[in-house]
């Protein structure tokens, strides 16, 4: 089977994406196809794959995600920012797109700068492991603050949380945040990907909220967080209530990188 992809990328976040609105790919996909695709030495290489599929109204397309190594997976920020882009691209233009993801609808706008904002789903409360958080939003993420993001070493401590007792069956995202004056630094270990990433959406999001929830509960009304990642510059806008965070967006760049055709 000849099958033709596109990659793209979101802030060095990069994933295979595929034209699926008839149909007839996704039966043609086991999770083995999937992990072989994605592998960056026998395919074409991957954070994440991802299918624009047809939805019913109101909504303009589907977005079906699956990590690097073949399992389904929970919603992916940056997959998410990356096939509205796609979306765009295929000739579906809007001046908001509406799309059903794993963990229900979202909604986003291309800016003006050419970067895409993806609503978020709120987010209401953290969980506490002594001075770590952990925080859902639409993927579960560990966030451990750290004065030297450079002293981490993201794999081997990521991998420890993400196959310790308590997340080994489900998994859980990990990531290391430090804070600077104008915004965060971030380095993720993300499950599915078994690995370091240069960018995780639902991370940066997650690392925002626990960030605001650390300078105390006095700071609520409108928020804007710049967060670096490994592989560019996000932002994450919002408002705060208390420990409800609403309206949220993640907003950043999303890239074109090649397409081609591969055989199955």
């Amino acid at each position: 089977m000849q099958l033709s992809f596109y990659k793209y990328h979101g802030a060095g976040n990069d994933f295979i994406l595929l034209d699926d609105r008839d149909g007839t790919l996704l039966p043609a996909l086991p999770p083995p196809a999937i992990a072989r695709l994605c592998d960056r030495h026998f395919g074409i290489g991957a954070d994440g794959l991802m299918l624009l599929r047809s939805a019913p109204p109101p909504y303009d397309f589907r977005m079906e995600y699956f990590n690097a190594d073949g399992s389904g997976s929970t919603l992916c920020g940056n997959g998410g920012r990356c096939i509205v882009r796609f979306a765009a691209d295929r000739g579906i233009e809007r001046t908001v797109y509406r799309f059903l993801a794993s963990d229900g609808p979202h909604e986003a706008t291309l800016t003006p700068a050419g970067e895409v904002a993806l609503g978020m789903n709120d987010v209401h409360g953290v969980e506490a492991r002594g001075e770590d958080l952990v925080v859902q939003t639409g993927s579960p993420h560990y966030l451990r603050f750290v004065d030297d993001l450079d002293a981490v070493d993201v794999v081997s401590e990521g991998r420890g949380i993400r196959r310790s007792p308590e997340f080994a069956g489900a998994g859980i995202n990990v990531n290391f945040v430090r804070e600077t004056g104008d915004g965060l630094q971030i380095a993720t270990y993300e499950r599915g990907v078994e690995d370091e990433t240069l960018a995780c959406g639902t991370g940066v999001t997650a690392a925002a909220i626990g960030t605001l929830l650390r300078r105390g509960a006095e700071r609520n009304g409108p928020f804007l967080v710049n967060v670096q990642a490994r592989g560019g510059q996000l932002a994450v806008s919002g408002e705060r209530h208390g420990d409800h965070f609403g309206d949220l967006r993640l907003i950043g760049p999303v890239a074109f990188v090649f397409s081609g055709t591969i055989t199955l």
